[in-house]
Parts: structure tokens; C-alpha cells; sequence
């Protein structure tokens, strides 16, 4: 557990560092398009595959520091066994939708890669590159919900501030 909570806190800087080279990308396209006429080809299509990248490898740190947006106004006027049990369901409910979707997105990225698919566009990506982002984050958000279960299922359970 402690080799997976490392992973997820590289994967989050990861995320980070991929939001800001996105952001830097989309700068760079509306200075060159619009003060020197000359778009370029490359930075739209890049930045939208380091948000989507960026998006997805944040979810399990996101979901284990309790960083995640959580309608608490109800189970926070509980007691700790009731705070206990609304955490575990919630974390079947993430386990099980991620589960499902890490199983399916790893279909449509194998179909992609196979057939060799590609965006289309001037730059001509394979399109797996993009769909890959999926099954890996939905696969590491399965595991940190099977984290936080354990954890609800051993005591108190602290959100660390989400919702706050």
C-alpha cells in the first residue's frame, strides 16, 4: 500500500506538470495565432491529450487524500459507525463504476490500437495514445477505492477536507 500511495503522489505530480505544459500549449497557440497569423498544428491536439492524460492519472490521489468534491452535509451529522458505512458504499459504488469502466475503455483502446486508428487531424496521432489514459487512471481509481474500503471497513473514516 505504501509502494501504491508513492505512485499516486508521482502520478499527481505528473498531472500537475502535464496542466501546466497544457496551459503553456494553449498560450503559445493564441499568441502565435492571433498576434503573428500563424497557427500552429500541434498545440491544440497535444494539450488535449496532456488534460485528458493529467485528468486521469490524478483520480486515485485525488480519491486518497480526500481531495475529491463530496456532498458531506448529511453523513457529517452522522455518527462515526454511520460515517463508516455511507464511506464503504460510496467506495463500492467508485470500485465498481471504475471497474466497468477501466474494462471497457481498455476494449475501445485495444480496437484503436489494432486497427491502427488515428485523429485525423494535420499531426495524424494514433488515437490509443489518448484512449489508453482511460483504463489506466479508471484501473488505479479501482485500486485507491479498494484502499479506501479497507480503510473505512478498519475505523473512523476522515474525508481530509473534501467538500470543505
Amino acid at each position: 500500500m505504501i509502494v501504491f500511495s508513492k505512485l499516486t503522489l508521482a502520478l499527481a505530480w505528473v498531472s500537475a506538470l502535464l496542466f501546466v505544459l497544457a496551459g503553456g500549449m494553449l498560450t503559445f497557440e493564441v499568441t502565435a495565432r492571433y498576434l503573428f497569423v500563424a497557427p500552429t498544428i500541434w498545440a491544440a491536439e497535444l494539450s488535449q491529450m496532456s488534460l485528458i492524460w493529467g485528468s486521469m492519472i490524478a483520480m486515485p490521489w485525488i480519491l486518497g487524500a480526500g481531495r475529491h468534491i463530496a456532498v458531506d452535509a448529511v453523513t457529517n451529522q452522522l455518527g462515526l459507525t454511520a460515517q463508516r458505512v455511507c464511506q464503504g458504499l460510496a467506495m463500492i459504488f467508485v470500485a465498481g463504476f471504475s471497474a466497468i469502466v477501466a474494462w471497457k475503455g481498455f476494449g475501445i483502446f485495444y480496437d484503436s490500437f489494432e486497427r491502427g486508428r488515428t485523429t485525423g487531424s494535420m499531426l495524424d496521432l494514433p488515437t490509443w495514445v489518448t484512449e489508453l489514459a482511460i483504463p489506466v487512471g479508471f484501473a488505479l481509481l479501482f485500486l485507491q477505492a479498494l484502499i479506501e474500503l479497507g480503510k473505512a471497513a478498519k475505523g473512523p473514516v476522515s474525508l481530509g477536507g473534501a467538500g470543505h
